[in-house]
């Protein structure tokens, strides 16, 4: 070889190794962009639970108010979804991300300035309406647009950040609250959306890549109008049946959603054979990975949001933990999710779906930890004493939910990627709201036929209280049975904070009684300050008890689940590149 030769094979590997660390870098900030979006879009899901009681103070807001305030955003997010998806494909992922993000940034700020409750329940509904058209774009631009090589890194931060955002609420949402910055209390918790929101818009205008489906469909605005329909009719009772006592309205909803699914499908079957551009191809259907995989992703969400709500309710309501304080005893789930999360892409190439396998059965082996730990701790608990057990949960999340989405969209075509985003997310959504409604009736049902017991275990200590303040024994009966009575039907209530009749009687004959200031006070607090704490314990131990063995049933079924995937083992070549089948047209994006 000549000094020539020698040279110009030197610039050219110079050349190779400049333009690969462009195209890393590039890629590297494509991932920032959107998955920060994710993380504020994601957290905003669960954010808004901790600053229920300032927001209900301040704006002197009904319970249904409230309601409406949390099952709003997560409505209008289920119901535009797949709309949104197909929205992308057909006019660019790039712009549909933007427009989502400004509308969600513009609502947020709306949020944090809303006067009034009904302005508050409005902004979230606009709010959840954007973040689903900016949602499936994000699952797409990685489908279509990052490298081959890149793509199990990218689904396995997106997993972590999905992971995380549901996780980490609470514990943003207490911060924020505690922090009161310039006075802002619960509101603060949507105005840090507008700067994180600027950001990332201005970031997608000057380098998030352009796409949109090759053929460039047209939108399908019935199969849109049936597929809103449906799932309005499945979710809107899940959210908010439980509240209303489950009326009947709410179970014929449920009862009409089946019908419209099926003319869904049906409408979707025949808009496929006869080629005009479905908001949701036929194909889908028959593609057994995708299939699978969205029954288990249904399954495993009906356990994730349903084990977070109720340990939350656990620790907050049973235990009197501050969010702030309840968000920081969750975090070890989140360190042990980090964790395993990055060694998921490397694991999911060696050993394909058996990896989800794997993190399943360890998100198991957590959950039964804490059924133990919870159960031999009694009612002295400490938050110390979950650390172990909640890092182990977090290690299986951290193996199984970033490589999933990898796993069951790998063989998409470019020209469905939308519309099989916008169904998996969908799915995710509905297994999670069906999950918590379902843990709901577990969790709430234990906790009201517990009660009485629990109430009962704490008697012979308050009466000996009682006694021991100079109360005769007739009145003493009186004030345990007014105390057993209380607490029953607080727990039987929808709102266990509430105050029901019998605890407002309670307090008013006390109030009456001729017992001295000394002696009332006395009896105050052996009932508010010893026997309700210990007896509310005790009943929502019992009661997360039950729902842990709920999360044992349910990610059962999810690791049943993992082995009907197809098996996919995605192998690198020296250079890095992944010899899994690809979709279609991916890393080869269609320019607007």
């Amino acid at each position: 070889m000549t000094s020539r030769e020698g040279s110009g094979s030197r610039r050219d590997e110079r050349r190779a190794a400049r333009d690969a660390r462009a195209e890393s870098a590039s890629v590297g900030l494509t991932l920032a962009i959107i998955m920060t979006a994710t993380f504020v879009q994601l957290i905003d899901v669960s954010i808004v639970n901790v600053a229920i009681p300032s927001i209900q103070r301040e704006l002197h807001a009904s319970s249904a108010e409230i309601q409406l305030v949390v099952a709003g955003y997560l409505l209008a997010f289920a119901m535009t979804l797949i709309t949104g998806a197909r929205l992308g494909d057909i006019f660019g992922r790039k712009r549909l991300f933007i427009i989502g993000m400004v509308g969600f940034t513009v609502a947020s700020a709306a949020c944090g300035a809303a006067p009034t409750a009904t302005a508050l329940v409005v902004s979230r509904v606009v709010q959840g309406a954007f973040s689903a058209l900016m949602y499936p774009q994000v699952l797409s631009v990685i489908q279509v647009s990052i490298p081959p090589r890149d793509r199990g890194r990218a689904f396995g931060i997106l997993g972590a950040v999905i992971g995380l955002a549901t996780i980490l609420g609470p514990v943003v949402g207490g911060l924020l609250i505690s922090a009161n910055i310039g006075g802002s209390t619960w509101r603060s918790i949507f105005y840090v959306n507008v700067p994180i929101g600027i950001a990332a818009v201005a970031g997608a205008v000057y380098r998030l890549p352009r796409s949109k489906a090759p053929d460039a469909p047209r939108l399908d605005i019935p199969g849109a109008l049936l597929a809103t329909a449906a799932v309005f009719l499945l979710v809107f009772p899940l959210v908010q049946g439980r509240q209303d006592g489950w009326p009947v309205w709410g179970w014929a909803m449920l009862g009409a959603a089946v019908p419209v699914f099926a003319v869904f499908a049906f409408y979707e079957r025949a808009r496929s054979a006869a080629d005009r551009f479905p908001l949701v191809h036929a194909s889908l259907v028959k593609d057994r990975s995708f299939v699978a995989g969205s029954l288990l992703v249904f399954v495993f969400f009906a356990g994730l949001p349903a084990f977070f709500f109720t340990l939350s309710q656990y620790l907050q309501i049973g235990y009197g933990f501050s969010a702030l304080v309840a968000g920081l005893t969750v975090f070890p789930f989140a360190a042990g999710n980090i964790l395993t999360s990055v060694l998921s892409s490397r694991a999911a190439d060696r050993l394909g779906t058996l990896v989800l396998t794997i993190g399943v059965g360890v998100a198991l082996a957590g959950v039964a930890g804490t059924l133990a730990v919870v159960h031999a701790v009694g009612t002295d608990l400490q938050a110390v004493e979950l650390t172990g057990v909640l890092v182990v949960g977090g290690l299986g999340l951290g193996f199984f939910l970033p490589p999933l989405t990898n796993l069951i969209l790998a063989g998409i075509q470019s020209r469905s990627a939308g519309a099989a985003s916008g169904v998996l997310t969908t799915v995710q959504q509905v297994g999670g709201s069906l999950g918590v409604a379902l843990v709901g009736v577990v969790f709430y049902g234990a906790l009201s036929s517990s009660a009485p017991g629990a109430a009962a275990t704490e008697i012979p200590h308050l009466r000996a209280t009682l006694h021991a303040s100079g109360v005769p024994a007739p009145a003493a009966d009186a004030i345990t049975s007014g105390f057993q009575t209380c607490f029953v039907d607080r727990a039987r209530s929808t709102d266990p904070t509430g105050t029901p009749a019998s605890c407002a009687r309670a307090q008013q004959q006390l109030a009456r009684s001729p017992f001295p200031v000394a002696t009332r006070r006395a009896i105050t607090t052996a009932v508010t300050g010893r026997a309700a704490p210990a007896a509310r314990a005790l009943d929502f131990r019992r009661a997360f008890e039950w729902a842990l063995v709920y999360e044992l049933v349910v990610w059962s079924i999810a690791g049943v689940l993992t082995l009907t995937l197809p098996s996919a083992k995605r192998k690198r070549d020296v250079s890095g590149a992944s010899d899994a089948p690809q979709p279609v047209g991916a890393g080869l994006p269609t320019p607007e």
